[in-house]
Parts: structure tokens; C-alpha cells; sequence
């Protein structure tokens, strides 16, 4: 055996894809239903380091592959979550500067508590991250510390961070059957028109605050085709048309025209024909719905858009992205043209947009590595981990500059950041493995783990109580924003199994997100650093 780890011991690359591939593996197995997913790799590169160091092996990743494991991981989440960073904090302002509160508090908990435990500040730092399971937190303090220690911390108390964070999230469904602010799913009616009036079609829409969009229309009785909505069109007596929105917003429609249809124009596929095309032609992305034209140039409107899992409503101010699925309503003969004209290729879903990459990491690295001053004659630098989440949410953000498409798909972002989590989570583990031995032996871990528990539960039961005392939030939302708060998908992935993908759950998780983790990260560069 000590042959083997020998071999490891130098082959960097080789070691690192085993605790890559095996730690997934690990991570992927349930226990009472929850998994510790991507940290596996972590404790597992800890353990192997650990055995090796104690044989007289270093089994070490190289800090460079760590390092852009992490950028890549910070960048690829600020890409993510920067098209609706904005109208997030537009929305919740209020609700989620009370979460920011809670972290704060938290922080200062982390101190004092730490300190009255006797805990060096590198590991008061490093415990704080695990606590609240943020590995760029983690990578944040280590840079700030310039040491190894937070990992430490971040390892023994990452789980309970889990479990605990569960624990708040199931009292917060437990209220579920109180939650007054269910949304109405999207939906599609055909509606018999009834009314004398003869309102444009696009008044309606405006007047519904553009949640609810028409898609379809017959003009003049069943003998007549049914044809895709003009901006200019006027429903008449008798007329049929298709409205699409969220289900009271199409009552109200309804009640308002006439009656809802038992004929569905959607299933009249003679001479206008529906389907998903996948937006991959580059020259659209970061453009809106109303953009694409192709009502002047093909006769056929767009009624819904899916990105990844969740269907939004195409409302012409709509900004899309690459490998958006566009549910076209089109001419038949004009289908293979609008196909044509979007993309319609899987590239759409996979391109990952070297430029924006390449620029948009240098610019975050270089960001990061401004220093601030602060009181006392000090500096502060966000370090490489916030300056690319911020280059990344701006980027995602804007869409576009000019020709430069500044995003990727949701699919490609996804892939990169968790190859970038897992590359970063095998070099820290390694590089902490030699470490944690001494901190089990000494008794430390069980100071280092009370600690975490303290701040896990800090943050849990503070915004569990801030939001539903002070918000009147509802629990299933809740149950999301816990999540969002810990930017931990076990407790989303719980909370959707729990509701049964409610999207008042993910609406909760976006909500809290990208303000969670950047909060999380500059706190962990602020603890990492008090001990310098």
C-alpha cells in the first residue's frame, strides 16, 4: 500500500481525477435521503492525505489547479444568477438586506464564540464557512489567512451545516398549509369572445401588466385558419383566441372577453404548428423577445420560454439567452425557416463562450487583487473568489456589449462551475489532510464543532424567524430562501422533494442567492484576515 501512495505522490493529475471520480461516487449515496454531494471529493482528498502524510507521502494537488477550480466555480455562479440579480434585489430588497443582517450577526457570534473556545482566528474563519457550507468562503479566508488552517474548520464542521440547516428547513414546511402566497401556474385557454367592444389584443395584454400574452386566433368561425397574434389585431364577436399566463390572470381574462372554449386552437395544428426551438444563433442572445421579429418575418410569436427547468411567459421584454427553449407558435411552412433563423442546435446548450470566459476571469482576477484601504493603515483585496463572482454577475447581467455575447448558456454554466468546485474541493482537501490529523488528536475538532453548530444554527433559526415574524413569509418560500441562504443545494434539493418542486421554493432560492454568497465570501475574507 505504501507503494501506491508513493505512485499518487507523484502523479499530481492521476490523483487528482481519483478523488475527483471516487469522491462523486461517495457523494452520490443517500443517507436518511440526504447526500454530501460535491464535499465527498473534500473529505475524501483529506483522508487520503491524511494516511499519506502519516506513511511519509505528501499526497498534494497543486495550489495553481485549485485556485482555477475556484474562479472557474465563482465565475460560472455569477453568470448564472446575474440575469436576475437586479430585478431579485428590486423585488426583495428589504427581505434580503434581513438575511445579510443575520450574516453579519453570525459573524460576530463566529468571534467571540471562537475566541472563548480558544480557536485560532484561521480556524474561527475557516469554521464559519463550513458552517455555513460556502467553499468559496473557505477559499476566500484561506487567501486572506494565507493558510491553510480554515480548511480545517471548513471540513469538521461542513456536515452539521447540513443537518442543521435541515433541521430549520423542515419547521419551516411544517407551516406550509398556512402559506397564503401560492402563485398561479402557467396556463393556456382558449376563450370564446362574447364581448361588443372589439379591444386590441395588445391593450389587454398591457393592462395585465404583460402576464398573460395571446398566442392564438381565429378570426370569423371554424371554417377560417387559425392564425398567430398580430400587435394590431382586434378580437370580434365570436372569434376564438388562445391567452397564455398564470391561472387568475387568464380567469380574469376570461371573464373579461366571454367564455372559456371546449375547442383548443392548439390542437388545430393545420395550418399553424407549435414546438421547442432551441436558441443557439449568437446574434440573439442578450437580445429581448420582442428582438427576434419574427412575427414581421415569419408570421409567428413566441408564447413561453424554458430556461433549464422553470417556463416564463414570453413577454416581449424578455431578455433570452443561449439554449433558451423558445416555444414557437408558426406557420407550418415557415417552421424550418423560424428553426433556421434561432439555431435550433444542441450547441446552444453546451457552447461555453471562450471570450467571456477568458476576459471575464482575467477581469475578475485582476479586480480582486485591488486594495482598499481600511482604518488602521491596512488593505483589503476581494481576492480572485469575489472578483470573478462580481465580473460574472455583471457580465450575466448585461447580456451583451455591442457584437460581444457576455453570458453562456445555463447548461454550460452549470457544467463548469461544478467542475471547477470539485477541482478546487480536491486540491484544499489534499492540502489540509497533514493538519486535521493533529487537530482530531489534540481535541481541538470538538471545540471546532461546537462552533459551527453555534453559527449554523445562528443563521438558521435567525432567518427562519426574521422572515416569517418580520415578512409574514410563507414557509414554503422559506424553505428556499434557507436554502438560497446557505447556498446549499441538499437543503434545495430537500425542500423540492418535500413540496414537490414547488416554484415558490426556487423563487425563494433566487431571491437570497447571489447576495448570500457574495456577503458570504467578503465576510470570510474579513475573519480570514483579523488574524494578520
Amino acid at each position: 500500500m505504501n507503494t501506491l501512495l508513493e505512485f499518487l505522490a507523484h502523479q499530481e493529475i492521476l490523483l487528482l481525477c481519483l478523488l475527483v471520480g471516487v469522491g462523486s461516487i461517495i457523494g452520490h449515496y443517500r443517507v436518511a435521503g440526504v447526500s454530501v454531494g460535491a464535499a465527498a471529493v473534500l473529505f475524501l482528498a483529506i483522508a487520503l492525505s491524511a494516511w499519506g502524510d502519516a506513511q511519509g507521502q505528501k499526497l498534494i494537488v497543486p495550489e495553481h489547479l485549485g485556485t482555477f477550480g475556484l474562479i472557474l466555480f465563482t465565475f460560472s455562479v455569477g453568470i448564472m444568477s446575474g440575469a436576475n440579480f437586479l430585478a431579485t434585489l428590486r423585488q426583495g430588497l428589504l427581505p434580503i438586506l434581513g438575511m445579510v443582517t443575520v450574516l453579519l450577526l453570525a459573524a460576530l457570534v463566529a468571534v467571540g464564540a471562537g475566541r472563548l473556545l480558544g480557536l485560532s482566528q484561521p480556524i474561527i474563519a475557516g469554521s464559519f464557512a463550513g458552517a455555513l457550507t460556502n467553499t468559496p468562503a473557505l477559499a476566500a479566508a484561506r487567501e486572506a489567512a494565507h493558510s491553510a488552517l480554515p480548511t480545517i474548520g471548513y471540513a469538521v464542521t461542513y456536515l452539521f451545516g447540513v443537518v442543521g440547516m435541515l433541521i430549520v428547513t423542515s419547521l419551516a414546511l411544517k407551516h406550509r398549509a398556512e402559506d397564503t402566497d401560492a402563485p398561479a401556474p402557467l396556463v393556456n385557454c382558449t376563450v370564446r369572445v362574447e364581448t361588443p367592444e372589439r379591444p386590441r389584443m395588445r391593450d389587454i395584454e398591457q393592462r395585465h401588466g404583460d402576464r398573460i400574452k395571446f398566442s392564438r386566433v381565429r378570426h370569423g368561425g371554424m371554417r377560417h385558419p387559425v392564425a398567430a397574434v398580430k400587435d394590431d389585431d382586434v378580437l370580434l364577436f365570436n372569434d376564438l383566441v388562445t391567452v397564455v399566463g398564470p391561472a387568475d390572470q387568464v380567469e380574469q381574462v376570461v371573464q373579461e372577453l366571454g367564455h372559456a372554449s371546449s375547442h383548443a386552437l392548439e390542437a388545430d395544428r393545420t395550418s399553424l404548428d407549435f414546438r421547442r426551438i432551441t436558441l443557439s444563433n449568437g446574434k440573439f442572445s442578450g437580445r429581448s423577445v420582442a428582438d427576434l421579429k419574427l412575427l414581421d418575418r415569419f408570421g409567428a410569436t413566441v408564447s413561453r420560454v424554458r430556461r433549464g427547468d422553470v417556463d416564463m411567459l414570453a413577454a416581449d421584454h424578455l431578455v433570452l439567452q443561449l439554449g433558451d427553449r423558445l416555444r414557437v407558435v408558426a406557420p407550418r411552412e415557415q417552421m424550418a425557416a423560424v428553426s433556421a433563423h434561432l439555431g435550433d442546435s444542441a450547441r446552444g446548450l453546451s457552447d461555453i463562450n471562450p471570450m467571456a470566459l477568458g476576459v471575464g476571469l482575467a477581469a475578475g482576477i485582476l479586480l480582486g487583487k485591488i486594495e482598499f484601504p481600511v482604518p488602521g493603515g491596512h488593505a483589503f483585496a476581494l481576492g480572485s473568489a469575489a472578483g470573478t463572482l462580481l465580473v460574472g454577475l455583471l457580465l450575466g447581467h448585461l447580456g451583451r456589449v455591442g457584437h460581444f455575447v457576455t453570458t453562456m448558456p445555463v447548461t454550460a454554466a452549470q457544467a463548469l462551475s461544478e467542475l471547477g468546485l470539485l477541482v478546487f474541493l480536491a486540491q484544499a482537501g489534499t492540502k489540509a489532510g497533514s493538519q486535521i490529523g493533529a487537530a482530531f488528536a489534540s481535541g481541538e475538532w470538538l471545540r471546532i464543532l461546537v462552533l459551527g453548530a453555534v453559527i449554523t444554527l445562528t443563521v438558521g433559526f435567525g432567518v427562519y424567524l426574521v422572515m416569517r415574524r418580520v415578512f409574514a413569509m410563507g414557509g414554503t418560500k422559506l424553505s428556499g430562501v434557507l436554502a438560497g441562504t446557505q447556498t446549499q443545494p441538499a437543503v434545495l434539493a430537500f425542500a423540492n422533494g418535500r413540496t414537490r418542486f414547488d416554484a415558490r421554493v426556487a423563487m425563494g432560492y433566487a431571491l437570497v442567492y447571489p447576495a448570500a454568497m457574495i456577503t458570504k465570501i467578503l465576510l470570510g475574507q474579513i475573519l480570514g484576515g483579523l488574524g494578520l
